[in-house]
């Protein structure tokens, strides 16, 4: 690595909430390339887990678990015009926080929108108010009250976050290859109009990690290589995609929202049960996880090409998850104790030997047949780059300082999310933590080696209908 440049110098004060996996991936990204010191981070969080990290860099570390009771309490005295509050907690409402730093003049960004605690779950509820797709909705209704206010970045991460960058550079890459002439598009009617001309039906993201610890999994143990409270909590949404205009019929099970831009759609399923057909070059063909993802709604939105009020194009839009092995065993323990979370939990991180995790997006459908950008990167690069890290945390991490480094230097955006963010100057701040990032065509689909047995229902007139890629 060269020397490490600072992005940006910050003369304010930064809060992170909660501290868990993520939280002690990005403290020495941020340390490292934003100019703030350490005296002006305080971390607030709901237990002990890298107390020791905090200490080791000479951060204010106060525990003190946030509730609808107490969280302005606790937090209102850290923050103020011109602080920055990062919330990388599960269980604490990103709405109240959203309308907390707005009030206090603070920018503000988080990796994905969380209500309180039961959110997900609540049976009082009904499945389609439980989805990212609603969480969204509610997000959103704050630009009315909070026009051209302190900037708040919504869901920016790896995934949702970097893969809307990976996707506006592989539309570039696909239009260079195909003889398109791009133009330099810049808004969202450019680049969905980009999208339409390329006639890209599908964009997966395809997510295959293939990391490898020397201790497995044991019974009645939850193990990730990221937050498994995190992971649990979407998992036991309902599967939401964004719903294409290629479309002929809806899944089994598949249901459309009556509120909204009706950019998706959800299943009357949890996404942990959920599995689609996907592709990464390294991986080949694989089955994952349709987990919910906000990327799964802002992308298919921000994509959707219009003449007049019709819309005449939109892409299905979905995340395909293949995680860890462990991590696949507990999803399937989870489920047989009808997602009840097992006992013991534990996220990887030094038990890991080996492995890769390669995320990127499959762009699929079009002159190519398919294309997937992204990164793939591994356990000893991640190592090597950035202490307190696995290959799947720094992809979240590199992309939340890109996010903090895009707000700081755009202090005045309102609520915003990664679609309409600058591409290359996030994609300028990850690159040199994403390991090899590549784009490979490859002539998979769906459809590639299916027999006849138990599958009659098949559309081979179309390989990229939803129902080919639903298992």
């Amino acid at each position: 690595m060269p020397d490490f440049p600072v992005h940006v110098q910050f003369p304010g004060r930064l809060v992170f909430v909660g501290f868990g996996s993520i939280g002690q991936g990005v403290l020495p990204l941020v340390l490292r390339h934003i100019g703030i010191k350490p005296e002006r981070i305080t971390i607030v969080t709901a237990d002990e887990a890298g107390k020791g990290e905090a200490a080791e860099y000479g951060i204010k570390f106060v525990v003190s678990p946030l509730t609808r009771d107490n969280y302005r309490q606790v937090l209102e005295p850290l923050i103020g015009r011109g602080d920055f509050l990062l919330n990388l907690s599960v269980d604490v409402s990103s709405i109240a926080l959203i309308k907390l730093a707005h009030e206090k003049g603070a920018l503000y960004l988080d990796t994905c929108i969380e209500p309180w605690p039961g959110g997900y779950t609540d049976p009082s509820i009904s499945p389609a108010r439980r989805t990212n797709y609603a969480l969204r909705e509610e997000a959103l209704a704050l630009r009315q009250s909070h026009k051209n206010g302190p900037t708040a970045v919504l869901t920016h991460g790896a995934n949702p976050g970097l893969v809307s960058h990976f996707v506006k550079q592989a539309l570039l890459n696909l239009a260079s290859d195909t003889g398109v002439n791009a133009g330099n598009p810049s808004t969202r009617e450019q680049w969905a109009a980009l999208a339409y001309k390329l006639q890209v039906k599908v964009i997966h993201i395809a997510e295959r990690d293939t990391q490898v610890a020397n201790v497995p999994k044991k019974l009645g143990e939850f193990v990730n290589t990221w937050s498994v409270d995190g992971f649990v909590s979407e998992g036991s949404q309902p599967a939401e995609l964004g719903w294409g205009t290629h479309e002929k019929e809806l899944p089994p099970r598949g249901r459309r929202y009556d509120f909204g831009p009706q950019c998706a759609i959800y299943m009357l399923q949890p996404g942990a049960s959920t599995r689609v057909r996907t592709w990464t070059p390294k991986a080949g063909p694989f089955h994952g996880f349709l987990i919910t993802h906000a990327e799964a709604i802002s992308i298919p939105d921000y994509l959707s090409h219009r003449e007049g009020d019709k819309v005449v194009y939109r892409p299905t839009v979905h995340y395909a998850y293949h995680p860890s092995n462990d991590a696949v065993l507990s999803v399937h323990e989870f489920a047989g104790r009808n997602w009840h979370l097992q006992e013991r939990k534990r996220i990887l991180n030094q038990e890991i030997i080996a492995g890769i995790d390669e995320l990127g997006v499959l762009l699929a459908g079009h002159k190519k047949n398919a294309y997937w950008y992204g990164s793939q990167l591994s356990i000893e690069e991640a190592r090597k780059l950035v202490p307190h890290n696995t290959a799947t945390s720094l992809q979240v991490c590199v992309a939340v300082l890109s996010g903090m480094v895009w707000a700081m230097e755009n202090p005045q955006a309102g609520i915003t999310e990664p679609d309409e963010m600058d591409f290359r100057r996030n994609l300028e701040v990850c690159m040199p933590y994403l390991g090899p990032v590549v784009g490979v065509y490859g002539e998979w689909t769906p459809l590639t080696q299916r027999g006849e047995l138990f599958e009659e229902d098949l559309d081979r007139s179309d390989p990229w209908q939803f129902k080919n890629v639903l298992v």
